[in-house]
């Protein structure tokens, strides 16, 4: 029996240099096996600064992004891809770059009807020397994803987090600073600009952290979340708004919070390369559709590799 990918040469980047190195690691395995299984000829590639003079000697027939975080994710390893004219998976270059920037992001996404929590940009020295706006409120990187460097400053605390004045900071000296939401977190999977499903995590940690998102066990997801049938409509209506705003492409991931108490419903950002670990949303969501893991990340790299060959038509013209 032929397999749906026999004869087909995919490079699996994963690793990479930012935070998120670990998660894209063990995302890169699982999708790389799924790929050798659908038949396909994976080289597994830890994607490093020389990635252009890698990928150039191998010529792969399309490249699986499994990076995460900063480099990998923001427009960069996308930026050199076009560049040696190579399919990949995922958003391009400009999609990549606007979802990682969450100032710029919430720009556009606002001007398509896509309600965020509000907030602002903030200098770190100026947040860390005094809250900026009232707690309860999050400080989060305005360039990083996996909740890396996120801290939740409660009711009644009586200074922001000393972490922003450290010289270990490394996230930017540019911090997001939002009114914290209360109420329920959510996850909406996009594929091929629609939306899957709703998920509810709720994490063993004081919010959904790092460790609640890629420890075993660091969370519960429900899926569907047991929401009313409108609020899950326009949980995934927004999700798919974002994602067309942001001119995403294949498979992305919202998250959002829902005040329940107040009908208060809220986009946060838009994954655009989001997790594919066992503890990640997007495959559960897919199973809840009837898609295995296999059969996703098939699709995800046939979608990649038509898009780099209509690019490379257009190109020839």
């Amino acid at each position: 029996m032929t397999l749906p990918l026999t004869g087909r040469r995919v490079a699996v980047l994963m690793g990479g240099i930012s935070p998120e190195r670990e998660v894209s690691l063990v995302s890169g395995r699982e999708c790389a096996n799924a790929l050798e299984r659908l038949g396909a000829a994976v080289t597994r590639i830890d994607a490093g600064r020389d990635i252009a003079a890698v990928l150039e000697a191998l010529a792969p027939d399309v490249c699986f992004n499994a990076l995460h975080g900063a480099w990998g994710e923001d427009g960069c390893v996308q930026g050199v891809l076009e560049t040696l004219g190579l399919a990949y998976t995922h958003s391009g270059v400009l999609a990549s770059a606007l979802a990682m920037d969450k100032a710029k992001a919430k720009a556009v996404m606002a001007a398509a009807g896509v309600k965020s929590p509000g907030g602002g940009l903030f200098d770190r020295f100026e947040a860390g020397a005094s809250h900026v706006m009232p707690p309860p409120y999050v400080v989060k990187p305005n360039a990083q994803g996996s909740s890396v460097g996120v801290f939740r400053v409660f009711e009644g605390s009586n200074a922001p987090p000393v972490e922003l004045l450290s010289p270990s900071w490394t996230f930017g000296d540019e911090v997001m600073i939002e009114p914290y939401v209360p109420g329920l977190e959510l996850a909406v999977a996009v594929m091929d600009g629609r939306a899957l499903a709703v998920t509810l995590i709720e994490p063993r940690t004081e919010f959904y952290d790092y460790e609640a998102k890629y420890e075993e066990g660091g969370s519960v997801h429900t899926v569907p979340a047991p929401l009313p049938a409108v609020v899950t409509a326009r949980a995934m209506r927004q999700a798919e708004l974002a994602h067309a705003a942001l001119g995403c492409s294949g498979v992305t991931r919202s998250d959002l919070r829902y005040d329940d108490i107040n009908d208060l419903l809220v986009l946060l950002e838009v994954n655009t390369q989001p997790g594919m670990t066992p503890t990640s949303l997007v495959p559960e969501q897919a199973a809840h559709q009837g898609v295995g893991f296999d059969e996703l990340v098939l699709w995800i790299v046939e979608d990649g590799h038509a898009r780099g060959g209509a690019r490379r038509s257009e190109g020839a013209r």
